[in-house]
């Protein structure tokens, strides 16, 4: 069976926890942080848990993390 290449903009975003949930990271952090007052930046500083709908697709795409 040949290796399956990583898809390298996954490998990027996302990380598995010890239990196999995906992590992400929040969007609408990168720019026009004027706007955005400084509770809801804070909070997009977190990562959280990826939806379950979409942890089989993210996991075929890292299938070596």
């Amino acid at each position: 069976m040949p290796k399956i290449k990583t898809h390298s903009g996954a490998k990027k975003r996302f990380k598995l926890s010890k239990n196999g949930k995906v992590i992400r990271a929040h969007a609408y952090k990168s720019h026009i942080l004027n706007k955005k007052n400084r509770k809801r930046k804070r909070g997009l500083r977190q990562t959280v848990v990826a939806d379950k709908t979409n942890t089989p697709q993210i996991k075929r795409l890292i299938p070596y993390k």
